[in-house]
């Protein structure tokens, strides 16, 4: 496994914190691997530019996001203001050329497993005719038991191997909270799927020696990673 999809229940739940923290943690602990990261569709400014601030990458700006649309809209609607199409052939192109150059990508999603890509396909569809082992973050609110649940249970249904969750505190939380609201054992025995740890609130998501710090005391070995 030398590509991992990372997505969320929704928008905003913490995909790329958690993609910032694991380059981090390879950045530092692991300076020799060849890791490279991918957004693959990206509408208006945002991860592609954080990326490219926060770390050295060998990668153009299209082989991190081969599909751009300038207007912060789900991807057919950004397409269509443009009129263009969401072009998957040239997502599936330059995946390819990246995994055969690096010994690991990350690849974060656009919006939830449920977001719309195309008109017809949603991430979780594309995550599962990709055969893309993913992590689901879930966000640590109220509520987040049965978007934990809904999601993995679409996940199933577009046969998507997801292989950990990854809670994340997307405000300042208490450890009362998060056990209240995000309790790994009920998650696991409703989704059968490992909650591998929870990345706590973070006033600035830039501290790359921080999110190495909080990568490595997540279950990395449950992603063969």
């Amino acid at each position: 496994m030398n590509t991992l999809l990372i997505t969320g229940t929704d928008t905003e739940a913490g995909k790329t914190v958690l993609t910032t923290a694991l380059a981090a943690y390879w950045q530092k602990y692991y300076p020799q691997r060849h890791w490279g990261i991918m957004k693959p569709i990206q509408s208006g400014i945002g991860d592609r530019e954080w990326y490219q601030n926060l770390f050295n990458l060998k990668q153009s700006p299209e082989e991190i996001t081969p599909l751009y649309f300038q207007a912060p809209l789900a991807p057919p609607i950004a397409a269509a203001r443009e009129n263009r199409q969401v072009d998957l052939a040239v997502v599936w192109k330059t995946l390819c050329e990246l995994r055969s150059r690096y010994e690991f990508l990350l690849v974060e999603s656009a919006g939830g497993l449920g977001s719309p890509v195309t008109n017809e396909l949603t991430v979780a569809d594309i995550a599962g005719e990709w055969h893309l082992p993913t992590v689901l973050v879930v966000p640590v609110r109220l509520g987040a038991i049965s978007q934990a649940v809904a999601n993995v249970a679409l996940a199933r249904q577009s046969r998507v191997d997801i292989t950990g969750i990854v809670l994340n505190c997307i405000q300042p939380r208490t450890d009362a909270e998060i056990s209240d609201w995000t309790p790994p054992e009920v998650i696991e025995s409703f989704t059968h799927i490992p909650v591998l740890g929870c990345l706590p609130y973070l006033e600035n998501p830039a501290d790359l020696d921080k999110l190495a710090e909080i990568a490595s005391n997540l279950n990395l070995e449950a992603l063969n990673i």
